[in-house]
């Protein structure tokens, strides 16, 4: 998977499209990501104790990673991941500049 936690990246598609934010959690097996502040989701919590209200929360909600494009840290600008192999170890770099990632 091309995108890490922690990452910057671009919304390209859906709801959110235009819109940046960093990646909070990768799930790989199923081809997901959860991205702060986007694809926001309204939750109903019950009161937990006695005299307390009931609240709606908003929780960022789980899309697919095909659905961003990761910011390149050099040159500023959305950009495809390509690999770079040096003395067996494997680099994520920009397809734009060619700046390590």
């Amino acid at each position: 998977m091309k995108i890490k936690k922690g990452d910057t990246v671009l919304i390209i598609s859906g709801k959110d499209k235009g819109k940046k934010g960093t990646v909070m959690q990768v799930f790989s097996k199923i081809g997901k990501i959860i991205v702060e502040g986007i694809n926001l989701k309204k939750k109903h919590r019950k009161p937990r104790k006695q005299g307390e209200k009931g609240q709606i929360i908003n929780l960022p909600a789980a899309f697919p990673f095909g659905n961003v494009e990761l910011i390149c840290p050099k040159c500023n600008r959305a950009a495809r991941v390509g690999y770079k192999i040096v003395d067996k170890k494997k680099y994520r770099i920009c397809k734009k500049c060619g700046g390590e990632v």
